[in-house]
């Protein structure tokens, strides 16, 4: 199995970003794992802290949950390409162009794929400076 692309210059230039159209929110939970209803709540992520379950799921699903105490309504964008997991710089490189721009990030690399999470509002500045470091723009 490929380990995916570690070289940055080539990482950049293909990531081919993509937009999510739904809403996420981040939210937190002391229920213990195996009694979410994880097969409704369809997270996206989900991360053991030592103050809680920290989940990644739609606005939707978590309001219909009764999860109304999350935070953070962003959007999805996906990097297309397959990054590894030992590329170095990457997320920072992107993180840091966006910041230059004044748009936070919460960044989640899968085993395939990176997935920036970004204000919701935001989306697409966002996209277009992933677009433009894509395309080589300062």
């Amino acid at each position: 199995m490929s380990l995916g692309e570690t070289n940055i210059p080539t990482l950049l230039s293909t990531m081919d970003p993509i937009l999510d159209p739904k809403t996420y929110v981040f939210l937190t939970t002391a229920a213990p794992l195996n009694s979410l209803p994880l097969q409704t709540l369809h997270p996206e992520m989900i991360f053991q802290e030592s103050e809680g379950l920290t989940l990644i799921t739609t606005k939707a699903i978590a309001e219909a949950h009764n999860y109304d105490d999350y935070t953070f309504p962003c959007r999805k964008i996906s990097l297309k390409v397959h990054s590894s997991l030992e590329a170095v710089g990457l997320i920072a490189t992107i993180s840091t162009k966006l910041a230059a721009h004044g748009i936070s990030t919460n960044v989640v690399s899968g085993f395939f794929h990176d997935h920036i999470f970004v204000p919701e509002g935001r989306e697409a500045d966002a996209m277009g400076v992933l677009v433009g470091m894509m395309n080589g723009e300062a």
